[in-house]
């Protein structure tokens, strides 16, 4: 196997085992020695720092290698990116996973918005646009990457409900009961105007920044260019 590819699987464990480690089995001792504030800047550092690792490895890697899956490929990657701008666009809006003191209020309230489909819309977000990149099949170092960001993701989804039924109890358990871990597409267009509204935008925007900093159309962009 290329030495850039070795190099990019081991930025990308180590991006993702030390986002999991300090996320949870590290979490409390780290707190304990380094206080809140402490613990929160040696997460943002270290996690900064393998992030970077994976930009650096991944602009070393060989791009483009594997020929891609045709139009086809493009076409469901691109509906699978809208998909998931609605969910991450409407992911802020009363969210009890973020840190915030309406946390407990905002876990005994009637979900509503994105959440009625998952109650992790922005992490199913991340996994949807790991799960578009995939698809198109367009290189070694875009497999790599988005499966590291997809596991991430979607299994950080299931460690952060153990973690927040640690932190938050019965507000916590639920929110548990009258949301699901697993997407129900089938209330996609019930979320509200805001998501949708806001994540055609995001993903309108996001297709044409691709182009500008990877130099590839996506999106309506490619079809539109």
């Amino acid at each position: 196997m290329d030495s850039a590819i070795i190099a990019l699987i081991a930025a990308n464990t180590a991006f993702v085992g030390s986002h999991f480690a300090m996320s949870h089995p590290l979490r409390a001792p780290m707190v304990r020695a380094l206080g809140d504030k402490g613990f929160t800047l040696a997460y943002t550092v270290v996690s900064f720092a393998a992030l970077g690792w994976v930009a650096h490895a991944f602009k070393a890697a060989p791009g483009g290698d594997l020929g891609g899956s045709g139009e086809a490929g493009w076409i469901i990657a691109s509906l699978l990116t809208l998909v998931a701008m609605i969910l991450l666009a409407g992911s802020f809006i009363g969210n009890p996973a973020l840190p915030t003191p309406m946390a407990d209020a905002q876990a005994r309230a009637a979900p509503k918005g994105v959440f009625i489909v998952t109650r992790h819309p922005m992490m199913w977000a991340i996994g949807l646009w790991a799960a578009s990149h995939i698809i198109l099949f367009w290189s070694l170092r875009t497999l790599v990457t988005a499966a590291a960001m997809g596991v991430l993701a979607l299994v950080g989804a299931k460690l952060q409900d153990a973690k927040k039924e640690a932190l938050m109890g019965a507000a916590w358990a639920e929110w548990e009961s009258k949301t699901s871990y697993w997407p129900r597409w089938g209330k996609l267009l019930a979320v509200g105007p805001l998501p949708l509204i806001g994540g055609a935008v995001l993903w309108l925007a996001g297709s044409w920044l691709h182009l500008w900093m990877a130099g590839i159309p996506a999106g309506a962009w490619k079809w539109l260019g």
